[in-house]
């Protein structure tokens, strides 16, 4: 008993900190749930849930080789074993990102605001289950200690008893309880409930200042965590730029003359071509690398030397497409390069220039058509992968099926590694499109019909992506529509997002035919945490592409905090979507007004006949690393201010307003590093947009 004794001590010592990037419906293998045609037969799970029959069964036979010795107690322990079918059951089995056999079990001795219901909340679950079972006996206990001290870690046991692991219930509810709170769940004996706080009020309205005159397509902060941030615009060239404290009166410092690489050498810059995606090594502060995602003309570049995307491997001849806009298929190709800053300072973090040659082909593909190839390219927060957004490749309703084609890279999500690239036979053993690897945990693991490379499917052309810098399991993506509408999704492994079975939540009908497309039978399909109709909008213009943004996390405007904030190309209309109830998956969203400060530092015009400032068109969103959001649109660059200057109501403004200082300029001041609150974790023409995000 001296060493169980010394296991419970140093157990009772152990705080569970609830892992921040799992806040929502989200299954053990980071997959979204699904939705079940009939009941399970085994766990009490109907309608939404995360396992399929199979599991169900494998669950059972787990509960019936237990053995265990008392019914009172079996009736705690199966909806315990049964609760890896919980749509939350990636949050409920997880304690500081480490995973465990058993769920959180409710603890009520430990007090904390919650979203989760009072009920469930108050249940001392853990006590229950130690008084009714602590002397029952069952074979292969998950309650067992492991050698090292870790809950839930079984150690090779036969029968056992809870008593002869744990000394007492506070050392067995130290070890395996916790408590519900705002951000997490807990295991009441019953599949989680959330509280219904009703439908948010929407903020009333989103106050903009003007700090930059540019057209960009993409802006990135520094990952250095300074007030600095970089600025690449479709032709190709890339600027590093010194964002101003808000409410400063000062625009951003940006030298148009001075880039920090010109890349326009490389790039196809031409309607719907051109530099689409840039990203920064997580540790470029140290080793100095970024990436460009843009297109190639292979006619006029010798480096633009891609595979086609039509091939036998996906039932696509590309001597049977034709041309397009007058390009021969896969004229037009996507390219992913790498390219460093080493060499052009003492240290990366201070490069303020780069060299424009490749130091590695990353990826390159050939474009069956001449629209559709989206090209955004973002480095997971946690994982520190590679993910790449890929359109459908264009045509009208995706003529060849490439969306819901498993060996198709088009209309995908891709998760690359590009820190461990294979061997050049290997590179050509697995048919992979450049110098990189695949994770061991992409979809293909379970799936082999995939292409090692997708991470989701399904996806019409994803116009904007972000994780959200609080919770990053929140992977949010708006698809631009066809002709009906446009969608806001949250991506998670192996999802299939429903193109061109779907558009949006609705039947798809293909073109010249009066019936839904069949050619594809969806499994589970992942419908839109939100969207919006094309008669919402431009009801004259008859049209809407949507831009992706972000969920806002900075202290600036507190009434817009946690919200996800959209627009349309067209400059029309901005959303701001809400969590309702909080963590639980499910979402509205409201059109909010948008006005500019009188004391913008770049003085705001207005649309003729309209309040609306005129930003032309919304062709992105952007964040820097204090967290404020930013809208860059053919007029310029404009940063999301405190309501007040645009005479907006926010009864939290003053409390919060001040709480949050801004980033130095200075790269070496660690103390300027955003840290997430809930985490230790050229000018381009609105015409080349606008067709960009044409649909068809």
């Amino acid at each position: 008993m001296g060493a169980v004794h010394a296991i419970g001590l140093l157990l009772c010592s152990l705080v569970l900190l609830f892992d921040s990037s799992i806040s929502h419906p989200l299954c053990i293998d980071s997959r979204a749930p699904s939705n079940l045609s009939s009941p399970l037969k085994f766990c009490s799970y109907n309608g939404t849930t995360c396992c399929n029959s199979t599991e169900d069964s494998q669950i059972q036979k787990q509960f019936l080789s237990m053995n265990i010795s008392s019914s009172a107690c079996a009736s705690l322990l199966k909806p315990v074993l049964c609760a890896r079918c919980d749509p939350f059951a990636a949050e409920l089995f997880t304690v500081d990102s480490v995973p465990r056999p058993v769920p959180i079990l409710c603890n009520s001795t430990i007090s904390a605001n919650s979203s989760q219901s009072l009920i469930q909340v108050t249940s001392d679950f853990c006590s229950n289950l130690w008084d009714t079972c602590q002397n029952v006996s069952m074979s292969n206990s998950p309650f067992a200690p492991s050698l090292q001290g870790r809950a839930g870690i079984p150690v090779n046991s036969t029968v056992s008893e809870l008593t002869q692991f744990w000394q007492s219930k506070a050392d067995f509810c130290n070890a395996f309880g916790g408590v519900s709170s705002e951000d997490s769940v807990c295991f009441a004996g019953e599949p989680v409930k959330l509280n219904d706080t009703g439908t948010p009020i929407p903020p009333h309205g989103l106050c903009l200042e003007k700090i930059g005159n540019g057209s960009y397509l993409n802006m990135v902060a520094h990952p250095d965590g300074s007030n600095r941030a970089f600025f690449s615009s479709q032709e190709g060239k890339v600027w590093l730029a010194t964002i101003p404290e808000e409410g400063s009166g000062e625009a951003m410092g940006l030298d148009e003359s001075s880039p920090f690489v010109d890349l326009t050498d490389q790039v196809h810059f031409d309607t719907a071509f051109g530099m689409m995606g840039m990203a920064f090594h997580p540790n470029f502060a140290q080793n100095g690398r970024f990436y460009a995602s843009f297109n190639c003309d292979k006619e006029k570049w010798p480096g633009c030397t891609g595979r086609c995307s039509c091939n036998s491997d996906v039932n696509c001849d590309p001597s049977k497409l034709g041309s397009d806009n007058g390009a021969q298929p896969c004229q037009y190709q996507t390219v992913i390069a790498e390219y460093t800053a080493n060499g052009t300072a003492s240290q990366p973090s201070l490069a303020t220039s780069a060299k424009p040659s490749e130091v590695r082909r990353i990826f390159t593909m050939g474009l069956p058509f001449t629209g559709h190839h989206a090209g955004q390219i973002l480095f997971g927060p946690e994982d520190g992968y590679l993910y790449f957004m890929m359109g459908d490749g264009g045509g009208t309703g995706d003529p060849y099926n490439f969306s819901q084609n498993k060996k198709s890279l088009l209309g995908k999500i891709m998760r690359l590694d590009v820190d461990n690239v294979v061997s050049a036979s290997e590179i050509d053993k697995l048919g992979l499109w450049g110098n990189y690897s695949t994770p061991k945990d992409n979809p293909v693991s379970e799936d082999p019909e995939l292409r090692p490379e997708i991470w989701a499917t399904g996806l019409r052309n994803p116009w904007r992506c972000s994780f959200d810098s609080e919770e990053p399991s929140y992977f949010i993506c708006a698809d631009v529509g066809q002709d009906l509408y446009e969608e806001v999704d949250v991506i998670t492994k192996g999802g299939n997002y429903g193109w061109n079975v779907y558009e949006g939540p609705y039947p798809f009908t293909l073109p010249n035919s009066s019936s839904k497309n069949t050619s594809t039978k969806l499994t589970n399909p992942i419908f839109p945490i939100m969207g919006y109709n094309h008669s919402e909008v431009n009801k004259k213009e008859g049209s809407a592409s949507i831009t992706g943004g972000y969920i806002y996390r900075s202290k600036t405007d507190p009434c817009m905090y946690g919200r996800y904030v959209y627009g349309d190309l067209y400059a029309g209309a901005v959303w701001a979507g809400s969590e309702d109830p909080e963590n639980s998956g499910n979402f509205s969203t409201s059109k909010i007004p948008f006005s500019c400060g009188r004391d913008s530092p770049i003085p705001c015009t207005s649309v003729p006949g309209s309040s609306l400032p005129a930003l032309g068109y919304i062709y992105s969103f952007g964040e820097d690393n204090r967290k404020d959001i930013f809208v860059l649109s053919s007029s310029g660059v404009y940063r999301v201010v405190r309501p007040s200057r645009c005479n907006y109501t926010c009864s939290k403004e003053n409390v919060t307003s001040v709480a949050t200082p801004g980033p130095s300029a200075s790269p070496n001041d660690a103390c300027w590093i955003s840290k997430p609150s809930k985490s230790t974790v050229l000018l381009v023409s609105s015409l080349v947009l606008l067709l960009l995000l044409s649909f068809v």
